[in-house]
């Protein structure tokens, strides 16, 4: 089965202004596989499980049409609303039953999101609804995040923020399993493609307040379980660990800016022409 975590209008907010997008690098490393092996032009892309939005939007550019997907309406109500682009659509529905014809397809792509799908069948859905050398592309993050600030002590840094991750894994949903990348990796070992790619460390390396940095780890799922079954108890957690990340850098304002490092990881895999 899938899951359906993130659909309230508050979570859906929290996720649009605070999640990390992919790079322009990580999104060129797609289309350059695209390119390798279908060529242009690049007609249609479907970003499923699209939250609100924001890969999406980095996809509109290089496609003649680009259509998200996703289970929430409060998700689709935000990426409606930050839409600007005339080529870019969306469409409510589950990931496994998309709503695209028979070998339609560019590109299928699936960004911190494939983890929470019923993944075999996923997988099967696209490959109907890819074209013959269309390609699907499954990019996500790991907890792998890295702090640093001027001359404080990155260690020191992190492993305050290591005490937030531990403190919520009694909270990670179990079918997560003790690592989301290990799903990824079995996915990526499952598919008969001949034409794949793993690559599982790009650093995607951001400048933001450490205000925001905070309300990322509390868009995490769960941080959100946590919040719904004792809201004291998450608050005062991220209270504690903003004190003291802003304790180790020497500041009084979490609006502080803080390079934030995020470990990505991708799959990447082309159906092949007669299958």
């Amino acid at each position: 089965m899938a899951y359906r975590l993130f659909e309230g209008k508050k979570h859906a907010a929290l996720y649009l202004k605070y999640r990390v997008s992919p790079s322009d690098h990580l999104i060129q490393q797609v289309l350059g596989f695209l390119e390798k092996q279908k060529g242009r032009p690049f007609e249609l892309a479907v970003d499923v499980g699209c939250g609100s939005g924001q890969g999406t939007l980095l996809l509109a550019k290089h496609f003649a049409s680009v259509v998200g997907t996703d289970v929430s309406p409060a998700q689709l109500e935000l990426a409606l609303q930050h839409a600007q682009q005339a080529n870019i659509t969306y469409r409510e529905c589950v990931a496994e039953e998309l709503p695209f014809a028979d070998s339609s397809v560019d590109l299928v792509t699936a960004m911190t999101a494939f983890h929470w799908f019923d993944r075999p069948r996923f997988l099967q859905e696209a490959h109907r609804v890819l074209k013959p050398r269309g390609c699907l592309a499954l990019l996500s993050y790991t907890m792998d995040i890295e702090l640093s600030y001027r001359d404080c002590c990155a260690h020191t840094l992190n492993q305050v923020s290591q005490e937030f991750y531990a403190a919520l894994k009694p909270y990670r949903n179990p079918h997560l399993g003790p690592s989301s990348i290990d799903l990824y990796r079995a996915a990526y070992e499952s598919i008969p493609y001949p034409d794949k790619e793993w690559q599982e460390c790009v650093w995607v390396r951001r400048t933001m307040p450490l205000s925001s940095y905070m309300g990322m780890l509390e868009s995490f799922s769960s941080y959100q379980i946590l919040l719904r079954d004792d809201p004291q108890k998450a608050t005062d957690l991220s209270q504690d660990i903003c004190q003291k990340l802003m304790s180790a850098m020497q500041v009084t304002s979490a609006e502080a800016e803080v390079g934030v490092a995020v470990k990505y990881f991708y799959l990447l895999a082309c159906k092949p022409q007669d299958a």
